[in-house]
């Protein structure tokens, strides 16, 4: 297909302040559609109020928003070839727009449910596409400069969304978290219909269904299992049984037919490019660590802590700071061989998991802080130079396509280590509560030794409810400890990765 060659000549072609003007417009449309993927779950208890629905049936605002997301994510290359790269970004966050500010005027559950579909669907190619079009702006000599501005708007956008959006929901209600983004939404639009160049004329590539069909009912299948297995308590349900089987065979029919037809949904023989595959397996890490602090501590300062909600999303604040440093020291190491940035990045990501390993619930403010700006200093040094290990020696036709599954991966990574570190807290949880209870006993004779027991007391009902819920506060922080140790375990494979890949020439990066 030479459409996304041909597009990629026509804006180099542009002159500079064009160029510039492209540039800002998919970087404005990227950060609303990051700035959207988390914000859901700080509206969620308003919203589960707004509309009596139960816990179950709100998250399904979230698991389907995800699912569209995935399902359409690998469709971009194909959407690209057929309409065009103008046409295909400036409809999607029209449609994007449109439907957020819907899902703001919803009243009911399945209103909601509906236009988070189409929002998730709608914005699901804006991220990959941004990324070509800001690799394709500028030489391949600035790759790393322009992935260190594009990402920030990976990075700070999760930050952004679920801060700005709890403060107007805390302070009107959760509409006002979805009507934030519809000016923006409007500005990207009218920006890419002027600044990106006319489409070449689409070509009628034929969509391979069948590969399309399975790999969406595979993506599908995940996700329900990782969104609802935990309220099911896994493979004890039926349907989890179910949907994972239905995974396993519609993945397998996706890989038997994109091996053999002549030409499939995706091209798998992209990973026969050594640097390339390498950079799926750590764009995914990268989505798993992304991510999981953002969701875990909140839950874990608010609810055993007593950490007030202000505190929290200064601590969430101080995360984008930190990425705000770390694109900025990638302008300095961005002519190194992209390995030691990747080592570098995610090693202070191990230190971060370490960090919160040794934490207690009595943990000061200012030691949350700084470990929030080293998690952000990580997570900003990698995106370059993991972007640009990936890329610089793929053939420019394959860019869309090969960037899509990139993002789909990433995002994929973020739901799965998101599940499994819940799943983690839970087990752990329940586990040394269990066994901690075992100890509270009139026979434990260490119990009547003076002063050991301090103000805690078993002699009355009130002594033993708090007694109680000191002993889940504690069997928590444990389960939250094992989580960030999987998370630093996560970091740690993903620097032995790093050292695999191919080594390049300078002019690449």
């Amino acid at each position: 297909m030479p459409e996304p060659m041909a597009e990629a000549s026509a804006i180099l072609d542009l002159p500079l302040y064009r160029r510039l003007l492209i540039m800002a417009a998919v970087v404005l449309a990227s950060t609303l559609y990051a700035t959207t993927l988390l914000v859901a779950s700080t509206l969620l208890p308003q919203m589960q109020g707004s509309f009596a629905a139960t816990a179950d049936e709100i998250a399904w605002t979230t698991t389907f928003n995800i699912l569209a997301t995935a399902i359409v994510t690998p469709m971009t290359g194909w959407l690209v070839a057929r309409f065009g790269r103008r046409r295909v970004m400036v409809w999607s966050v029209a449609t994007f727009t449109i439907a957020t500010y819907l899902c703001g005027q919803a009243e009911s559950l399945e209103t909601i449910v509906l236009w988070r579909i189409v929002q998730g669907g709608a914005g699901a190619p804006v991220v990959p596409l941004a990324n070509a079009t800001v690799l394709d702006s500028f030489p391949r000599r600035r790759a790393g400069l322009v992935s260190s501005i594009f990402g920030m708007t990976v990075v700070l956008g999760p930050v952004i969304g679920p801060a700005l959006g709890g403060v107007l929901a805390e302070t009107y209600n959760w509409r006002w978290a979805f009507y934030m983004i519809v000016p923006a939404g409007a500005l990207a639009t009218i920006g890419l219909r002027l600044a990106l160049p006319s489409d070449q004329p689409g070509t009628k590539v034929p969509l391979d269904w069948i590969g399309f069909l399975a790999l969406s009912t595979a993506i599908a299948s995940v996700q329900l299992v990782l969104s609802r297995g935990q309220r099911l308590d896994w493979y004890e349900a039926p349907e989890i049984i179910l949907e994972t089987c239905i995974a396993a065979l519609a993945f397998y029919l996706f890989l038997a037919h994109s091996l053999t037809a002549s030409r499939p949904f995706l091209n798998l023989r992209l990973l026969l490019d050594r640097n390339y595959a390498l950079g799926l397996l750590l764009v995914f890490i990268y989505g798993m660590v992304n991510f999981t602090p953002i969701v875990l501590l909140p839950s874990l300062l608010q609810q055993h802590a007593g950490y007030p909600d202000s505190i929290i999303g200064l601590i969430v604040g101080y995360r984008g700071i930190g990425g705000t440093i770390g694109f900025v020291c990638t302008l300095l190491i961005g002519r190194w061989d992209p390995r030691i940035g990747l080592t570098l990045g995610f090693g202070l990501l191990v230190l971060s998991g370490m960090w919160l390993m040794s934490l207690d619930l009595n943990v000061n403010v200012d030691v949350l802080l700084m470990n929030a700006a080293l998690q952000g200093i990580g997570v900003g040094i990698i995106w370059v130079p993991l972007t640009v290990m990936a890329f610089a020696t793929l053939d420019s036709r394959n860019l869309a396509e090969a960037m899509a599954l990139f993002h789909l991966l990433r995002n994929i990574g973020s739901s799965l280590f998101i599940s499994l570190s819940v799943a983690e807290i839970v087990r752990s949880t329940a586990m040394n509560y269990s066994r901690m209870t075992e100890m509270i006993t009139p026979y434990n004779e260490l119990l009547s030794v003076p002063g050991l027991m301090g103000g805690w007391t078993t002699g009355t009902l009130q002594g033993l409810a708090r007694l109680g819920k000191e002993i889940d506060r504690q069997a928590a922080m444990i389960g939250y400890v094992n989580a960030f140790g999987l998370y630093t375990a996560a970091s740690g494979i993903a620097i032995l990765l790093a050292l695999l890949a191919r080594r390049m020439r300078r002019a690449a990066g």
